[in-house]
């Protein structure tokens, strides 16, 4: 049996473009993330650094879960609505749910692709935020629902990457 947290956050959509990357995606892609307060980020980070010796970046948005990142292709469903409609639904939405308070389950397994590191949120835990996209019309979404814990920098990859690599072995936990 897995440990589990549950979380308190503040939906938003459209956050701040905090990135170059942000604002040239802002014309073709659309984004809705639950917000976090606190420094649940921080707290799970000391946890790695504990553990492993490694010392993650922290998300640039602080703690949050994107649940929407998704193209207008696919809000669109590769065209078979238009533009303006699935702009429509969009902003009808993000009016019935910007802002609003969710509570969040995560699983306290950290999970590691060798750069980034995360606490998923459980298969069985996701369906508040699935049904927001399922009004939106989008499927699941292709990384899954999760929050970033951070990330390894340039200096500490290799490191990241070794203890992945010793997880990935069965040697640690």
């Amino acid at each position: 049996m897995s440990e589990r947290i549950t979380l308190t956050g503040k939906i938003g959509f459209e956050p701040e473009d905090k990135t170059k990357k942000h604002k040239d995606q802002a014309s073709w892609k659309k984004v809705a993330m639950v917000f976090i307060d606190g420094d649940i980020c921080e707290y799970y980070a000391w946890f790695i650094k504990k553990r492993f010796n490694l010392v993650l970046n922290k998300p640039l948005r602080g703690a949050h879960v994107s649940f929407i990142n998704d193209s207008m292709r696919d809000l669109t469903k590769n065209g078979e609505i238009s533009v303006e409609e699935a702009l429509s639904n969009w902003e009808a939405v993000k009016k019935r749910w910007d802002g609003k308070k969710v509570e969040i389950v995560l699983d306290l397994n950290p999970r590691t692709d060798d750069r980034t590191w995360w606490l998923n949120i459980p298969n069985e835990e996701r369906n508040g935020l699935q049904a927001i996209r399922n009004e939106l019309g989008l499927g699941r979404p292709y990384f899954g629902m999760h929050m970033s814990i951070g990330y390894a920098n340039e200096k500490n990859i290799e490191h990241s990457v070794y203890i992945h690599d010793l997880i990935k072995k069965g040697f640690i936990k």
